[in-house]
């Protein structure tokens, strides 16, 4: 068995769902991530049937769905009056990712502030404790994606919530591009959170707060802020990841799931996939 398995996101080839299946398969992959937020593939889109025929889809093309992403953008789950309708379409996702044979749903909660006694932590805290506890419920986890804050301050906030349903998908590119935090390091601190990785990379070119960045995202670019001014996205082995080191960190904490490849930016997103499954293809040997 290999040391690490390797999925795509398919909306980053950036074509309809059939076609980037086929894609998935051709690059190389065995898994793939869908995002499950709206239009098609929205939960309250979707009868049963469909999504039998979906699932029958992705086998049929010897793969498996390693998570889904139901990121449902804006400020996450920092603003309480809009967590009730987020908090029960979070448990819809849940739901389809059961009914696709899978047990991850990624996304953003906004970030974690520092200080445990701001009272964005108790918010965030509600909202995540309610989805944990669906989550343990249905057999599924509800996984924080790094970057918005430094991975000591997500593993803080994730001790306190006392529940194996919330956990990480761990993306070490945002860590490098938003809070400069160390990947290798990070991935021991949340060694017992991880459950589902994005194979990304990046730089940073200026540091900021993380707030002014995913405050950018939330509100829709509305700020006088140029973001290519702070970070780049590259493709894998460009950046300031440091793959051998992070993989082996991985490897070390006994992490033998998914390293899925995230590509949202680029003109040529299928040329830059299946070079990225290459580059971790050849990375892997080293733990066989």
């Amino acid at each position: 068995m290999a040391a690490f398995q390797i999925g795509v996101m398919v909306d980053s080839f950036r074509v309809e769902l059939e076609e980037g299946i086929k894609k998935a398969k051709e690059v190389g992959a065995t898994g793939i991530q869908i995002y499950a937020t709206y239009g098609r593939m929205a939960p309250e889109n979707l009868s049963a049937a469909q999504r039998r025929e979906i699932l029958d889809m992705i086998k049929s093309n010897g793969l498996v769905v390693s998570a889904i992403c139901g990121d449902l953008g804006g400020h996450g789950f920092t603003k309480p009056e809009d967590n009730p309708w987020k908090i029960e379409k979070s448990k819809r996702i849940m739901d389809l990712a059961k009914d696709l044979e899978a047990n991850v749903v990624t996304t953003h909660i906004g970030v974690i502030p520092e200080d445990e006694n701001h009272p964005r932590w108790r918010i965030l805290q509600d909202a995540c404790g309610e989805l944990a506890e669906y989550g343990d419920s249905v057999g599924a986890y509800f996984a924080i994606e790094t970057g918005p804050e430094k991975a000591v301050t997500l593993k803080k906030f994730l001790d306190s919530l006392k529940s194996s349903g919330v956990r990480v998908n761990f993306d070490p590119a945002n860590l490098v591009m938003v809070t400069g935090d160390d990947p290798v390091e990070a991935v021991y601190t949340l060694r017992d959170y991880i459950v589902h990785t994005h194979a990304k990379d990046g730089i940073m070119k200026k540091q900021t707060d993380p707030e002014v960045i995913y405050n950018f995202f939330a509100e829709g670019g509305i700020e006088d802020l140029r973001l290519e001014d702070y970070f780049k996205e590259t493709p894998l082995g460009e950046g300031q990841v440091d793959f051998d080191r992070y993989l082996k960190a991985l490897y070390d904490i006994g992490y033998r799931g998914f390293l899925t490849i995230e590509r949202e930016v680029g003109e040529k997103p299928e040329e830059d996939i299946r070079q990225a499954v290459i580059f971790l293809k050849e990375k892997i040997k080293a733990f066989e």
